[in-house]
């Protein structure tokens, strides 16, 4: 372009002759930044989707090194919670025999990893609408808190992912909950897929477990 521009100069052409060359190459100029532009976007996006897909092959490798329900839990709720960098993880699972945000994991500091939800509530709480049939993968900001879905800690969980668990026939349904204190970390204009993965992978783990 260059070489264009110094090649055949204007300064004899006359006052009324448009250099139409000159502004051919400005527009390629303009065209070739905005090319530029896109294509470190596109090179960042996809850095962050490998980083992102190695992230949540780490956390399944670190749940099937489970040897216990416990050691299950507890990788959840720590090992999990590191890798993808999530400030809370709850499993909700709902139920007709125990109080409503009563914990049921393990006795220890893990206990409330586990809480048991009405029934009936998880589709509501993922779609506020009963007659709207939730996604597998809600990403949004936090709502109202669901029934001590996460206990004492409902204030500062400004984000969260949400996966429905379905946790095989005659059994009532999960929820994951991936809270996050930023209220940028999870919206509804993201990607699901590898969140999908992650649930479907947790989903056949789990129902072992519970078998």
């Amino acid at each position: 372009m260059a070489a264009l521009l110094e090649a055949g100069g204007t300064s004899s052409a006359g006052r009324n002759v448009v250099d139409l060359r000159g502004k051919l190459v400005d527009r390629l100029e303009d065209r070739l930044d905005r090319l530029e532009e896109t294509h470190r976007h596109v090179i960042a996006a996809a850095y962050e989707n490998l980083a992102g897909t190695q992230q949540v092959h780490r956390a399944v490798l670190a749940l099937l090194e489970a040897a216990s329900f416990k050691e299950f839990l507890a990788s959840l709720g720590q090992d999990v919670a590191n890798i993808l960098s999530l400030d809370v993880i709850r499993l909700g699972l709902e139920t007709a025999s125990a109080a409503p945000g009563q914990a049921l994991g393990p006795a220890g500091p893990l206990a409330t990893t586990v809480i048991a939800l009405p029934k009936g509530s998880i589709d509501s709480y993922l779609t506020g609408n009963p007659e709207v049939a939730p996604r597998r993968v809600t990403l949004r900001p936090t709502r109202a808190e669901l029934d001590g879905l996460y206990a004492d800690q409902p204030k500062w969980v400004q984000s969260e992912a949400l996966i429905k668990l379905d946790l095989g026939p005659g059994t009532l349904p999960g929820l994951l909950a991936l809270g996050a204190e930023d209220a940028q970390r999870f919206h509804p204009e993201q990607g699901t897929d590898l969140l999908n993965f992650f649930g479907l992978s947790f989903e056949k783990m789990l129902r072992r477990w519970l078998a």
